[in-house]
């Protein structure tokens, strides 16, 4: 099905004015698909890649259907992580801008319980949440089921591949069988095709393709190059191109956050942006970035999809993105209002191949380019200084000085001494190549890897727990990446698992009495060996 205008679809006023208000006019293929067979009470399975507007292809069937007279939840969804329970949960309640006391809630650890149970008795129809808080609040009894009809598994394949899927049959099984129930995923291996078998009733299959995209008001360009590499390249580049706001992605929070620091140490006027931080701090961050007072954001894929601003010069690809729809995301952030712009992309060995992908699918050559050298750098600061100094002459009144100098001439040096020392002066500015360190918490010794720290959690093989259990529950409400756990060791009764020094109070502090493979857990600091 092709894309078809919002108001073509059968959704009321209030939903097309909400849509209106966001900018949207024409549906993506699988809103298309899924609307209105969602509306006509079908289980499907819709498989689309992240970007791909899958959010309101499930999101307003669901609004519409919502009765507002019921204070009981009708609708859950299930998330892998709390960055997308806060993500779908923010989508949602833009949709339900104009649809009077219609609520939702995300529910997810990091956050207090108690909130989230006063929200829930206050009144709510939508519940978007990761597996462990949600079946915490069904434990509780403080997550009423009688009343749910709509039941909706996003990116279902990674939810599979972190282990949730004893944990998202508890909750279909406990939910009643009348509902509706509707699987979004970017693949569709096996095990999701069972779950579909078990738990739908004549589920309608819809398939998206991916979308070619191409974007050719940006230069692109690409520099192979060593990681430890990746930070020199940067500053040199920002050096040579001097955007007033750039906008630097990373894969991971933690990166980020390092990246931040060794850039403010260097100083360049930069914040990071990331799932990390609450909403206030996100808006303050931005509000920062639109006023220019910082020039360069560090940001995750997740935080930067509200960014909305028409100034930004230049793009990094510090590290090449998971998949090739954020690439297309992330530099669509530059050349935006008719301007043009400059997308710069890191290549570490095997990213080659990823960076081949990226231009098969947009249809985009993307140039390879070498690392400016430090007489690159100094050469464009000399153009760029003569440029300013030509526009101040013409702007500025300048006899006081004038006469200044001359008197300086009259007594020892040449006019030209005189105008090569104040140059030289402007850029005497000492680069500092040291990198700041962040203070680790500290834990002691608890037998871990060098900047690890070794937690004890209260379960272990008599729970048939294996380690993408753990990784899958840790990742997915705290959201530190799995590929940051270290060391796993299961036992009969208990575990050890290895985590990020600077991360070990964040992990303690979610993971506390919150759930893995439906067991309620205990997680402290494990004492050394």
């Amino acid at each position: 099905m092709q894309k078809i205008r919002f108001n073509e679809l059968d959704i009321s006023n209030e939903i097309l004015k909400a849509v209106d208000d966001m900018g949207f006019e024409e549906t993506t293929p699988i809103q298309s698909n899924a609307i209105p067979a969602v509306l006509a009470g079908k289980d499907i399975v819709g498989q689309a890649q992240t970007g791909t507007g899958k959010t309101a292809a499930f999101g307003i069937p669901l609004l519409e259907e919502m009765d507002a007279n019921k204070k009981d939840p009708q609708a859950i969804i299930l998330c892998p992580t709390r960055e997308l329970a806060i993500q779908v949960s923010e989508e949602l309640k833009r949709l339900a801008k104009y649809k009077k006391r219609i609520y939702t809630l995300p529910v997810y650890g990091g956050q207090s319980i108690q909130r989230q149970i006063r929200a829930l008795n206050k009144g709510v129809q939508i519940v978007i949440g990761t597996p462990g808080r949600v079946m915490d609040h069904i434990r509780r009894g403080t997550l009423k089921l009688n009343q749910i009809n709509y039941f909706v598994l996003d990116e279902a394949d990674v939810m599979l591949d972190m282990g949730f899927i004893d944990d998202i049959e508890t909750v279909l099984r406990d939910i009643p069988e009348d509902r509706q129930t509707l699987f979004f995923s970017a693949t569709i291996p096996k095990s999701i095709r069972r779950l579909s078998r078990k738990y739908q009733k004549n589920s309608q299959f819809l398939k998206v393709a991916h979308e070619k995209l191409t974007v050719p008001s940006i230069e692109q360009y690409y520099y192979e190059l060593r990681r430890h590499d990746k930070l020199k390249a940067l500053t040199r580049l920002l050096d040579l191109n001097n955007p007033e706001l750039a906008i630097v992605f990373c894969n991971t929070r933690k990166m980020v956050d390092e990246l931040n620091i060794k850039l403010q140490a260097r100083g360049y006027l930069s914040d990071a942006i990331h799932g990390g931080l609450n909403q206030n701090q996100r808006d303050r961050v931005m509000g920062k970035f639109r006023n220019g007072i910082i020039e360069i954001l560090v940001a995750t894929d997740v935080a930067a999809r509200g960014i909305d601003v028409d100034d930004i010069e230049a793009v990094f690809n510090y590290d090449l993105p998971q998949d090739t729809d954020y690439y297309v995301h992330r530099i669509g952030r530059t050349g935006r209002a008719g301007k043009s712009g400059k997308a710069f992309s890191f290549v570490v060995g095997k990213d080659i191949y990823k960076l081949r992908d990226i231009q098969k699918y947009t249809k985009t050559k993307i140039k390879r380019d070498k690392i400016p050298s430090a007489d690159d750098i100094e050469e464009a600061k000399f153009e760029q200084f003569n440029e300013e100094l030509s526009a101040y002459i013409e702007s500025e009144k300048l006899d006081k000085y004038i006469e200044l100098i001359e008197n300086i001439i009259d007594e020892e040096f040449s006019a030209i001494e005189i105008a090569a020392a104040l140059m030289k002066k402007s850029f005497n500015k000492a680069d500092n190549d040291d990198t700041e360190k962040v203070e680790s918490p500290n834990f002691g010794d608890t037998g871990a890897e060098p900047g690890m720290v070794r937690l004890f959690i209260n379960i272990g093989k008599k729970d048939r727990i294996s380690p993408r259990h753990i990784v899958g529950a840790i990742a997915g409400e705290t959201g530190l990446p799995g590929g940051l756990i270290g060391a796993i060791d299961i036992y009969d009764n208990f575990t050890f698992v290895e985590v990020p020094r600077e991360k070990g109070h964040d992990v303690l502090g979610v993971m506390k009495n919150n759930y893995i493979k439906g067991n309620k857990i205990n997680i402290e600091t494990a004492k050394a060996k």
